[in-house]
């Protein structure tokens, strides 16, 4: 037997879950993570706290790399994220729905 948040979870889920499941639907919801995953590394960079490292960095520094790899990390994280929360709300929707048909078969 389903209790009432799992069968709301289930309406919910049925409802929205191919909604969920595109890429660009994930990467826009999970980029502010990201980002935010991001911002550290930029913040360490920008603010040269080892000066020997600053000195090396400064000498050898494109400044077009370290954006790039800024956003490859932003974007990679918020789909990465997104996908598995997807994946584990999928699962826990297959199981309640597993529950609920056996929970009938027994009636």
């Amino acid at each position: 037997m389903l209790t009432d948040e799992e069968k709301s979870f289930m309406i919910y889920w049925e409802q929205n879950r191919l909604k969920e499941k595109r890429t660009f639907r994930q990467l826009l919801i999970g980029l502010p993570l990201g980002l935010i995953f991001t911002l550290p590394i930029l913040i360490n960079f920008i603010s040269g706290w080892y000066k020997r490292a600053d000195m090396v960095g400064r000498a050898q520094f494109n400044p077009a790399v370290l954006i790039s790899a800024a956003i490859i990390i932003a974007v990679f994280f918020a789909i990465f994220n997104k996908r598995h929360r997807w994946e584990m709300n999928e699962q826990r929707y297959l199981e309640l729905k597993s529950k609920a048909e056996s929970g009938e078969n027994e009636m």
